[in-house]
């Protein structure tokens, strides 16, 4: 099977330089392409380097609104630059969160909607987080500019009654394996209602450890104990969708792959 990780942060610090292990142990698993998000400027030459040392990573660059206090007053300019200048550049991670405790909200909607116009003026996929602002997200999606191949909602979290209005505007969903906690009941539920078309597979490695009967690549912090997400999980996490669905993983590996190269197909620069 060919497998396809739309989200992960393969730059992140907790992983402590050993990207090379890691794209290596998913690549034997099965992951050909997965998509990396930078958060800031200050990650953003990391995720450069990344997609130039391995042909499986496909570099995402944004402004995550976490960071936002961290913006240069160019960063625009830089942000426009990196999606310019790297092959295969796609945009992200952006969106809005009302979720986070201390995070201020003012300006996330600003620095969200100019990414979001970029987007669409280059036709580039956009890959956008949100916490507890599913309705004020959508209001803003739909009075667009949108990208008109679609944008990512990576680790939908929304209800349910939200998954048809947002695949109408161009959504795709990409399914954590954290959702397979019991827990997650509800988050389970929206995504049996995601259409066939739009639905997409996502490790968020180092974020969203699955549950331990999810896990086959056990990984902890670097210098430390706690545990994190390993990239090569994704097999698992496929196969936790294809139960969810009660279909074949095969054949869900074959529609998963069809959507992601949909959404996230290279562009030349």
């Amino acid at each position: 099977m060919r497998l396809y990780d739309a989200h992960n942060h393969l730059q992140d610090e907790r992983f402590g330089g050993q990207a090379e292990l890691l794209a290596a142990a998913a690549s034997a698993q099965g992951v050909v392409r997965m998509v990396v998000n930078g958060s800031c400027e200050a990650d953003w030459p990391q995720v450069r380097a990344l997609a130039q040392r391995f042909p499986q990573v496909q570099p995402s660059f944004g402004y995550h609104p976490w960071y936002l206090q961290e913006r240069s007053s160019t960063w625009q300019a830089t942000l426009a630059r990196y999606l310019e200048e790297t092959p295969g550049a796609v945009l992200g991670e952006a969106g809005l969160d009302r979720w986070k405790p201390g995070l201020s909200y003012d300006g996330q909607e600003e620095v969200f909607l100019w990414q979001l116009g970029l987007a669409a003026e280059r036709g580039t996929a956009i890959t956008i987080h949100c916490l507890q602002a599913w309705g004020r997200l959508y209001d803003l999606l739909r009075a667009g500019p949108r990208p008109e191949g679609g944008f990512l909602l990576h680790s939908f979290g929304g209800p349910r009654e939200m998954v048809a209005p947002l695949a109408k505007l161009g959504a795709y969903f990409s399914l954590p394996g954290y959702f397979a906690h019991e827990r997650k009941t509800r988050q389970r539920e929206a995504f049996r209602h995601v259409p066939p078309d739009r639905l997409l597979i996502e490790s968020d490695a180092p974020d969203q450890l699955p549950p331990d009967a999810w896990i086959t690549h056990p990984l902890p912090e670097a210098g430390g104990t706690r545990p994190i997400n390993h990239p090569a999980n994704l097999a698992a996490i496929y196969r936790f969708a294809a139960e969810l669905y009660a279909e074949p993983v095969e054949r869900l590996a074959v529609r998963v792959e069809e959507n992601f190269l949909r959404l996230f197909a290279r562009r030349s620069q």
